[in-house]
């Protein structure tokens, strides 16, 4: 069934390419979500995923440790011309795998993202190949990468495809708790700040910034929502949004997410799928009728126009029907509600069973 009434029109950026999907409900939607384009720095969400996958970490594990070497640090100086968002390091300098993601993620190192692809593969084309073996498996058909880190303006995916991968990423417990994180702290360079503003805005709890000259201003997020007692999952993309410098991108793509999720907020609520009214009766073998209805208006949480499998279920009565008698239920999004018998049957005339006696 249908949840009444007319499909949501979301407030969508004028340019770029967005994509909405509620955990437990499916996809609100999109803008020219499967459009090809850089996509910067949310490229290390694949960094962080292909890591952890090949690098499990549980709890509070801080997992194997790095150790910085000459070559990651002449790395690390080459991209400094360059204004790459970086962490310092310096040679014998340890990193625990924790500490290496949480650099990663929250300040965005593209020299962590080199040194991590290199601790786990030998060499960046050997990452790569890994990242774009990851994407294959998660159904990323518009996603190539070509470097760990997303500088490279031929890193490209789509806002469609980055939805996937978020969702994935997200069910990794470690993943989550540290692109949720404001700053962290590691080795040598100390505290580390989340470049990620909107966290702890309408409920936003990661997952990635990203803004270049090629890929504009670009965010990969996830945001908590609660509707009806139901704690739900938002996860989205806004990307390439325009911008002359980085803070003018992320401020561009912050004000297209604000308005989305607000207006998520006020679309995704608790809706009557089925009112408590008849549908349907039941029928004695001697014509004795019961009108049949929900024993509560069967509510979900979605949104005007969702689609909502429902199943229904009927039970043998017995030969007559109590007033209140359970004679079936209806089930949608995990929400079952009985079907009552509105009144009891009258039994058979005597007539009626004088000429069914042999």
């Amino acid at each position: 069934m249908k949840i009444p009434g007319a499909a949501p029109r979301l407030p969508w950026p004028d340019s770029g390419s967005a994509e909405l999907m509620i955990e437990g409900l499916g996809r609100l939607g999109g803008s020219s979500s499967d459009t090809v384009a850089p996509i910067g720095s949310v490229a290390k969400v694949m960094t962080a995923y292909v890591i952890l996958k090949n690098h499990p970490l549980q709890g509070d594990e801080e997992g194997p440790s790095l150790t910085v070497t000459a070559a990651d640090v002449a790395d690390y100086k080459a991209r400094i011309a360059s204004n790459q968002s970086l962490v310092p390091v310096r040679v014998g300098q340890k990193l625990t795998e924790r500490d290496a993601i949480e650099a990663l993620m929250l300040p965005s190192a593209n020299n962590i993202a080199h040194q991590l692809a290199i601790w786990d593969a030998g060499s960046e084309a050997a990452f790569v190949g890994k990242m774009n073996a990851a994407a294959a498996e998660l159904g990323m058909a518009d996603t190539t990468y070509t470097d760990p880190s997303g500088y490279l303006p031929t890193t490209v995916s789509t806002a469609s495809d980055q939805v996937k991968l978020g969702r994935a990423a997200l069910r990794m417990e470690v993943f989550a708790e540290i692109v949720a994180l404001e700053s962290a702290r590691i080795p040598v360079t100390g505290k580390i700040r989340n470049y990620n503003d909107l966290l702890g805005v309408e409920g936003v709890s990661g997952i990635k910034t990203g803004s270049t000259d090629e890929a504009g201003g670009n965010l990969l997020f996830s945001a908590g929502l609660t509707v009806g007692g139901r704690k739900l999952t938002i996860v989205g993309a806004v990307f390439n949004q325009p911008g002359l410098h980085t803070p003018e991108q992320l401020a561009n793509v912050n004000r297209e997410v604000r308005a989305l999720l607000k207006a998520v907020r006020q679309t995704v609520k608790q809706h009557t799928l089925l009112p408590a009214e008849p549908v349907g009766e039941v029928r004695t073998a001697w014509g004795s009728t019961s009108t049949v209805r929900p024993s509560t208006p069967l509510r979900v949480v979605g949104w005007p126009g969702m689609t909502v499998p429902l199943k229904a279920d009927t039970t043998a009565p017995g030969a007559t029907v109590t007033a209140g008698q359970a004679v079936g239920s209806v089930e949608a999004s995990g929400v079952r509600v009985d079907l009552r018998a509105d009144e009891a049957t009258t039994g058979p005339s005597v007539w009626w069973r004088l000429t069914r006696t042999g």
